[in-house]
């Protein structure tokens, strides 16, 4: 009995279970030093209420990693643009600035703005913003094996990412912001200078749909002129 309690004991240890933590070592061991640093692309956007279709736009973006990206909103004459630097966001109308905003967006750190910190830098944020890298178990979204950083077991209402097993990339999140269950989910991946990007995806609160984006033109690691960032010095995108 005493060895039978010894050789199990042994394969559990060899039986290892990923934490969330040994998911997100793998991630940055692949990509870190090697994800693109630039991306640009266009999107078109569909908007939905109560799972109807209420208006259509395209948008400009260009991302500059790991901490700037730009949006410009419709005719890119027009002077309609969000600038997320660092903290804030800087909000344009007409090419004057309106108001600026305390920057929750998180997307540009999940989608590849990890790769350029350390990871314990990377743990640390991830915890901060609700996923806890303890936890993880694995599963399947679309018949593709995934790991799930943020929850032991299916089912649990916590903040989640949802981890691509053979290209270890973003498919989808969940986060629960003031009461509200916010979704995100990413497809079509196509691979870009030792990176992969999203070229579809779908956003849902409370399980509604609220917003569809598809992207066109891709560059990465184009020339992308780093003024287009400067609140202060602001200019329409090239």
């Amino acid at each position: 009995m005493k060895f039978l309690i010894t050789t199990l004991f042994i394969l559990t240890g060899v039986l290892h279970h990923n934490t969330g933590e040994d998911i997100l070592s793998k991630m940055h061991a692949k990509y870190a030093g090697k994800w693109m640093k630039r991306f640009s692309f266009t999107q078109t956007i569909e908007r939905y209420s109560n799972d109807s279709l209420v208006n259509t736009s395209t948008w400009y973006e260009n991302v500059v990693y790991p901490n700037k990206f730009r949006i410009d909103f419709g005719d890119k004459t027009s002077g309609n643009a969000a600038i997320f630097l660092n903290d804030s966001v800087y909000s344009f109308r007409n090419s004057k600035l309106v108001r600026v905003t305390a920057n929750d967006e998180d997307l540009t750190f999940l989608l590849g703005g990890m790769y350029f910190y350390p990871l314990d830098t990377v743990k640390a944020k991830l915890q901060r913003m609700g996923y806890d890298v303890q936890k993880s178990y694995e599963t399947s979204i679309n018949n593709k094996p995934v790991y799930v950083i943020g929850a032991n077991t299916a089912g649990e209402a916590t903040s989640q990412l949802w981890i691509d097993k053979e290209k270890l990339v973003l498919v989808k999140f969940v986060n629960y912001k003031n009461g509200e269950k916010e979704e995100g989910i990413f497809y079509e991946h196509k691979p870009f200078a030792n990176s992969w990007s999203e070229t579809a995806c779908d956003f849902y609160v409370s399980g509604k749909l609220i917003q569809k984006e598809k992207y066109y033109d891709c560059k990465a690691d184009g020339n992308i002129d780093l003024k287009i960032f400067d609140p202060h010095k602001f200019t329409l995108t090239p």
